[in-house]
């Protein structure tokens, strides 16, 4: 039981932070703030797909992969924002 709501209070969590993020992208346009968003979303969608599915194994499920587009997802923004000359 504990771990449920662990579990949810994790996905919550990502989910505040993605909204935060969110919010900071449609205050200063910044790209980096909106990829930042998708990725803790996709992160809050893992944490549901693991607790729904009863899988605590998390590198031989779906979870794993989406949680790989999310640090790509991440990798990839920070790489362009440095890449950037102004």
């Amino acid at each position: 039981m504990l771990m449920y709501f662990l579990a949810g209070a994790v996905t919550l969590g990502l989910f505040i932070a993605g909204l935060f993020f969110l919010r900071f992208w449609r205050r200063t346009g910044d790209t980096l703030f909106l990829a930042f968003s998708l990725a803790f979303g996709l992160m809050g969608l893992a944490q549901i797909v693991i607790a729904t599915i009863n899988i605590y194994f998390e590198d031989s499920s779906a979870a794993y992969l989406i949680r790989l587009v999310a640090f790509a997802i991440i990798i990839v923004a920070i790489g362009r924002k440095n890449r950037k000359v102004t």
